[in-house]
């Protein structure tokens, strides 16, 4: 039986986009991939609305917590790193230690809904929005690495 391949998403703060595309994957493709996340400055938590719009879809994130890049960057292994926004894409490096090569590396950049702006409901179809655009990316990608 092949061990899971593991998929490092990566952002500024660990708190959203990248915490988004952890639980998605784990339930699209869980039994293939093990997905990570972690940011170049990991918040301390989850933002609640990412946590609930998850939720939505019946994919609980809310036992995930934000990590710092310095939690795999050397010690694990991974067979794909997807950047998720163009801060961490500017800042991450350029070359993983252990990706087996340049393209396994994939720049996915969505808007951050954590800057949202307006009122309480447009900021929630913001997260929502770019959750279903990260769901989306996800199973193009899936299809293509089976």
């Amino acid at each position: 039986m092949d061990k899971k391949q593991k998929v490092l998403f990566l952002c500024t703060g660990n708190s959203a986009r990248s915490q988004m595309a952890e639980g998605l994957l784990r339930d699209m493709a869980g039994d293939r991939f093990e997905p990570l996340s972690a940011g170049m400055e990991a918040r301390d938590e989850i933002h609640p609305v990412a946590v609930q719009v998850m939720q939505e879809v019946d994919i609980d994130i809310s036992g995930q917590h934000p990590k710092g890049l310095e939690e795999y960057l050397g010690k694990t292994f991974i067979h794909y790193l997807i950047v998720v926004c163009s801060k961490a894409n500017e800042t991450c490096p350029r070359i993983w230690p252990g990706l087996l090569s340049e393209e396994n590396r994939f720049y996915w950049p969505f808007d951050d809904p954590a800057e949202a702006t307006g009122t309480d409901e447009e900021k929630l179809d913001v997260f929502r929005r770019v959750r279903d655009e990260i769901r989306e990316k996800l199973a193009e990608w899936i299809k293509d690495h089976r």
